[in-house]
């Protein structure tokens, strides 16, 4: 049996607490909504107990036992960090690099929700979080996840079309063609190798370890051995967050007691320690793994999308999000950044209205004490934002407009007098100005005479005097029939 150690190092940029924030408190400018100085204080704490401390004791282990090995996946956001105010953490990543024991898996940069706005954003966020890797550790990964592990094999296929050659996931029982927790299986439509989380072993350290009435308690390095070796099958992906050493098991309970134990108790078991790329190379596959995109997977709660996007104010949120991309990505660089920031897993979390087990988890994560909270906290950051892109846009109105294309729900629609799709619709003032050389012309008379066109250049184009004075001053009006 082999048993890979896979650690997601993550640490979000949280909102302010804007819900309680009199109407003269917002803002300067759209950084001032991050509570810089609480993101501070707890990477500091973090930094200390996890980054620096557990590492330590990882890379004890590395140079006591000869065989161990494990998987990191870190955030580019953390790394930025790391890089600014850890540098002593950073460089105890370079020295398990050095050991060439230790895997660097790719994610998304901002360990973001990106996947479900955009796959083109996803797969630039991928390719920026690994070029950092590159550039600070001098690791090329060969192995990626999504955030959380979400999971369809549409994601599974686009990590292999980027040259990926293993991703990771849940363990889900109604997959179809799931076999068990601990095998290698490929997707079946690209061939990918997939390894699965064991949820149970997992969730024993990152959650159960310190629970007194549990009735494990105390958990110890050789008993949870015993249970590696005990579970059937290949390989048995733990997984769970490097800040479980530390942070989210504090100290005093003996977690690293207990992480400095596992490898030593491990060799003299004869338990054999991989990397996920190791294992998804040298592991003969079982089966496919097949998920769908409307059946798409994560390791959160019940293992779905509900932890984001389970209550109909997360799936607003979410919309608004989405829009707000176009926009953003249309005037790039600081506008981009800042959308990216707001992308983050974590603020879709804490707006969770979970109960039972799952509300307890998002609760302690939740820096609002109250999801509604973070709700409100989320959509007014998100308002502000928005109302700053729309500035900057005009700002320098012709060169967004040049670059900006309006995703399909904000696009016009040409329809005759009868409310007919004529086949001719706008994305952007290109397009529009092109349809209207082209759209039949009772159609176009329809909804000029209904001032549906200038009303949509002014909503969605943002163009602030109407759509023929915006064409005309970035010298696009020729031949309009308009």
């Amino acid at each position: 049996m082999r048993t890979v150690l896979f650690f997601e190092v993550h640490q979000p940029l949280r909102i302010k607490p804007l819900a309680s924030a009199p109407p003269g408190a917002l803002l300067e400018g759209p950084e001032e909504v991050f509570n810089w100085d609480v993101n501070d204080l707890v990477f500091k704490r973090v930094s200390e107990r996890v980054y620096i401390k557990a590492s330590k004791v990882l890379l004890g282990a590395l140079k006591e036992n000869r065989d161990f090995k494990f998987t990191l996946s870190v955030s580019g956001i953390t790394l930025e960090q790391l890089r600014e105010k850890a540098p002593e953490a950073l460089r105890l990543f370079e020295e398990m690099v050095e050991s060439e024991r230790v895997e660097f898996a790719a994610q998304t940069y901002y360990h973001s929700l990106a996947w479900l706005v955009d796959r083109g954003e996803f797969v630039e966020q991928v390719l920026e979080q690994a070029k950092l890797l590159e550039e600070l550790l001098g690791y090329k990964p060969s192995s990626a996840e999504n955030t959380e592990f979400i999971y369809n094999n549409d994601v599974g296929c686009t990590l292999s079309n980027m040259g990926f050659k293993a991703v990771v996931t849940e363990g889900v029982e109604w997959v179809q063609g799931f076999k068990g927790y601990n095998h290698v299986y490929t997707n079946p439509l690209c061939g990918i190798r997939i390894l699965l989380r064991n949820y149970g072993l997992s969730d024993d350290l990152g959650f159960r370890f310190s629970l007194r009435d549990w009735d494990q308690h105390p958990l110890t390095a050789s008993k949870y051995v015993s249970w590696l070796q005990a579970s059937p099958g290949e390989v048995v992906m733990v997984a769970l967050d490097y800040e479980t050493f530390g942070e989210h098991q504090w100290p005093e309970t003996g977690i690293y007691e207990f992480l400095e134990w596992l490898p030593r108790e491990a060799e003299r078991s004869g338990l054999v320690f991989s990397t996920v790329a190791e294992a998804a190379s040298e592991v003969e596959p079982q089966g496919v793994y097949d998920v769908p995109p409307w059946s798409t997977i994560s390791w959160a709660d019940e293992r779905d999308l509900s932890a984001w996007v389970g209550n109909d104010f997360q799936k607003a949120a979410l919309e608004k999000l989405r829009t707000l991309y176009y926009y953003s990505k249309a005037l790039g660089d600081r506008a981009l950044r800042l959308w990216r920031l707001y992308s983050m897993s974590d603020h879709f979390y804490y707006q969770a209205t979970k109960t039972g087990p799952a509300g307890e988890v998002h609760n302690y994560f939740n820096p609002y004490g109250s999801p509604y909270k973070a709700q409100v906290t989320y959509i007014t950051a998100l308002e502000a934002f928005s109302k700053w892109v729309v500035e900057r846009a005009r700002r320098n109105y012709c060169n967004f407009l040049s670059k900006f294309t309006a995703p399909e729900e904000l696009c016009f629609y040409f329809k005759t007098p009868g409310g007919s799709y004529t086949g001719f619709k706008a994305c952007s003032m290109s397009e529009l100005l092109e349809s209207l050389q082209k759209a039949p012309g009772e159609s176009i008379e329809y909804h000029e005479g209904r001032g549906d066109i200038e009303r949509w250049a002014r909503e969605v184009l943002l163009a602030r005097e109407g759509f023929k004075a915006a064409a005309s001053k970035c010298g696009l009006l020729g031949g309009s029939r308009a």
